[in-house]
């Protein structure tokens, strides 16, 4: 959410991200609705003045014994109680009607974020490490997976429908290996882990900005005001709802969590194997700071590295990419994305994002700080998917598959399996 007053002073540049971000929001509507709440505003804040000073003037009268007098007031204070109460719903809908055009807000873009409508036109700023040269026709993940009986997609299907799977034996330890070893670097770099709800209440989703234009995303429980999130971004941040934090150093928080996610309007993509699916793990970054634009680069240069360096202990080829206006959500004001390479798709595939947002999930959701003058600052808020599995499994199989059928693991994953350097060759039937 931007702040109100701010967008009064500034109607061109919300147009302008709203153009950039392909979204048809009409800023012109908001100050309509806001002029429309204003108005209103005045007249009943100016009728229950005078109805306050026409109580007085009851009692002056009664006081004196104008009798007489005090009744004619009190007749016409009764009729402007009726005129007041009547305008009382008209301002609680003028409210609502502009409360629901500010969540509507696209935030600002940042003057470096490239221009352009899709993914197409998004970036490359880093290339790391070069994709496998095989010499052997290299077999997909979903092949990889059922030789070595890393997953079951057709059980998953019988039992939950489309997109959705079992992950066995070596594969249920691969999935949480990734993880663990996402904590334990994200532990070493300062950050606190929390064990957060998957279930929260849908305030929550409004406060961090994935509702109202999310919502077709978010499973939601019948009978109740719970959904399902599809990212620990959620439940962390709305953590600090409606507080006042310390921030003489940034707030680092992460979680692993189940997130789930319905995939709306990806009918027909990537259906096969584990790229896009309705449930899956993800380990989380999130960081509050100081309303700092440089303070607030800087952090979100270190939430990618933290994703770039898993990246490279897991001895993956990525890129990093500038995510372009028209492939940003409404909340977000610069994103990099990290994409992997994966042999089977023959492309690199998005593993991972970092976005900055500004304070415009923090104004919605009330956190603020205090500067050094007693002034309170709504504080910026950042976010990155350090890992998130199984889709991480898709390159992790198909770039260290082996001539002989073998999958080596790399040398920073081998703790977390008891020392094992590679997964078999399956035996041939």
């Amino acid at each position: 959410m931007l702040d109100l007053a701010w967008i009064r002073e500034h109607e061109e540049e919300v147009r302008e991200a709203a153009r950039r971000k392909g979204m048809a929001f009409q800023v012109e509507e908001l100050l309509d609705a806001d002029r429309r709440r204003r108005a209103l505003v005045a007249d009943v804040e100016e009728r229950r003045r005078a109805r306050n000073m026409r109580s007085e003037g009851v009692a002056r009268c009664m006081r004196e014994g104008r009798k007489e007098e005090a009744a004619a007031l009190q007749e016409a204070g009764r009729r402007e109680g009726a005129e007041l109460a009547a305008l009382e719903p008209r301002l609680a809908a003028a409210e609502a009607a502009l409360r629901k055009l500010l969540l509507e807000t696209p935030n600002l873009v940042s003057p470096d974020t490239p221009h352009g409508a899709s993914e197409a036109e998004n970036i490359e700023l880093a290339r790391r490490g070069a994709p496998p040269e095989f010499g052997f026709e290299p077999l997909d993940h979903v092949e990889l997976a059922e030789r070595h009986g890393l997953a079951d997609f057709a059980r998953g299907a019988k039992t939950a429908g489309s997109r959705s799977y079992y992950l066995t034996g070596m594969g249920a330890l691969l999935h949480r290996a990734v993880q663990q070893l996402a904590v334990d670097r994200l532990l070493a770099a300062g950050f606190e882990l929390l064990e957060v709800p998957v279930m929260l209440r849908g305030g929550a989703f409004e406060q961090t900005g994935f509702f109202p234009a999310g919502e077709d995303q978010v499973y939601a429980l019948a009978g109740e005001d719970l959904r399902l999130a599809g990212t620990a971004e959620v439940p962390l941040v709305a953590y600090y709802a409606g507080e006042v934090l310390e921030l003489d150093r940034p707030i680092r928080l992460a979680a692993a969590s189940a997130c789930f996610r319905s995939e709306a309007g990806s009918a027909g993509r990537d259906t096969r194997g584990l790229y896009r699916v309705h449930q899956f793990a993800k380990v989380e970054q999130v960081v509050l700071c100081r309303a700092d634009l440089g303070e607030a680069e800087a952090l979100l240069q270190e939430i990618t590295g933290h994703a770039a360096s898993l990246l490279e202990a897991l001895e993956l080829p990525h890129r990093v990419m500038a995510v372009c206006a028209g492939d940003m959500s409404a909340k977000t004001y610069k994103q990099y994305d990290l994409e992997t390479w994966m042999p089977g798709r023959k492309a690199y595939g998005e593993t991972h994002s970092s976005s900055l947002l500004l304070d415009y999930q923090a104004r919605r959701a009330g956190i603020r700080y205090r500067e050094a003058d007693g002034s309170l600052k709504h504080a910026y808020t950042l976010n990155n998917t350090a890992v998130a599995s199984p889709r991480i499994l898709v390159p992790l199989l198909e770039n260290h598959q082996q001539e002989d059928g073998s999958i080596a693991i790399p040398a920073a994953l081998r703790p977390y399996l008891g020392g094992r350097a590679k997964l078999e060759a399956p035996a041939r039937s």
